[in-house]
């Protein structure tokens, strides 16, 4: 166990706490580039600017953003026509575009890049005559945004091994498979391994569809959770990515709890930890990882270290309208 320091203003003796704080972590280029949009929507065509659905799934990141002015609805019949709305970065239905459109309202769309690379993959594989099968969480908008790609009927939705037994197609029928963007690495191959078996003659897109980001903090979490008593994840309960982190160390048999701030610790947790991991999701900023930090520092002489399983250098381009 680590040696007890003594705290100066209150004399008493916190034991040591080993700190492996996973990187990459947090914010990818996505949430990123989304977050900047909002911002550059507001210096551009004033405040209020309408966002239809939380930008990225971050209570922190939407509170900042009221502060500086954007009003966050669900659906675009609660924005005025005269009013800018900027789209999430977890992408909309085709509908949505199209009735901004109808209405002549000014939109900018900040879905991610990567989710946009599946929704132009589901209109070629439709193009071809394929059926598709969307590898993903039911009610999740990216679910729902890249199903609403295509016309009803042509895409089914699987999430788990027992959905893909229950597939009923005949024969002759052309199918595909591309899945949502956040899911477990892990559980997806698996899922995608059962679909090849049972249609062998199904197509998969060139590259997986899970992101680097997810892909890259999850392979991190295999780091630190081995050598931990504990995984902290920051992230939001509706953020995909962030529970697939806790399902990462879970499954390495480390226990993990996800909180969305420093607040929501229990000082109990850390009875008989010698060893923490700590990460964040692709929506959670890094000063929530400091603020978790400084919290743990309250309580216990915190020794970090940073685990690094991968770089990250990837940048997107912003809109041309917010550029030009």
């Amino acid at each position: 166990m680590n040696a007890p320091f003594q705290d100066t203003q209150t004399g008493e003796k916190k034991p040591g706490l080993t700190l492996l704080i996973a990187a990459p972590r947090g914010f990818c280029a996505g949430v990123d580039r989304a977050i900047e949009i909002v911002e550059r929507s507001i210096e551009l065509y004033g405040a209020p600017v309408y966002v239809r659905h939380e930008i990225v799934h971050n209570r922190y990141v939407v509170d900042s953003l009221k502060a500086q002015g954007a009003i966050f609805v669900e659906e675009l019949d609660e924005v005025p026509d005269d009013a800018p709305v900027v789209f999430s970065a977890h992408g909309v239905p085709k509908s949505v575009p199209a009735e901004a459109e109808r209405r002549k309202m000014i939109y900018v769309d900040a879905t991610c890049p990567l989710v946009s690379k599946v929704h132009r993959q589901a209109e070629r594989q439709i193009e071809k005559g394929q059926h598709i099968i969307f590898v993903g969480h039911a009610g999740h908008p990216e679910v729902i945004g890249t199903m609403g790609q295509v016309d009803d009927g042509q895409m089914t939705l699987v999430e788990t091994l027992e959905d893909v037994a229950k597939l009923e197609f005949a024969g002759d029928i052309g199918l595909s498979y591309l899945t949502q963007t956040t899911l477990s690495v892990d559980d997806t191959a698996d899922v995608i391994a059962a679909l090849q078996t049972r249609f062998p003659q199904i197509q998969g897109p060139k590259a997986e569809d899970i992101c680097y980001a997810t892909s890259n903090r999850q392979t991190a979490v295999k780091q630190i959770a081995p050598g931990a008593d504990l995984v902290l994840v920051i992230g939001a309960p509706n953020s995909s990515n962030s529970l697939r982190l806790v399902e990462v160390a879970e499954r390495l048999g480390t226990k993990s709890k996800l909180i969305q701030r420093a607040s929501e610790i229990d000082p109990s947790w850390l009875d008989g930890v010698n060893t923490l991991g700590l990460t964040a999701g692709a929506s959670a900023p890094e000063k929530l990882v400091r603020e978790v930090v400084d919290t743990l520092s309250e309580w216990r002489d915190v020794t970090e270290h940073t685990i690094m399983a991968a770089e990250e250098k990837m940048v997107f381009k912003l809109p041309r309208q917010l550029t030009e």
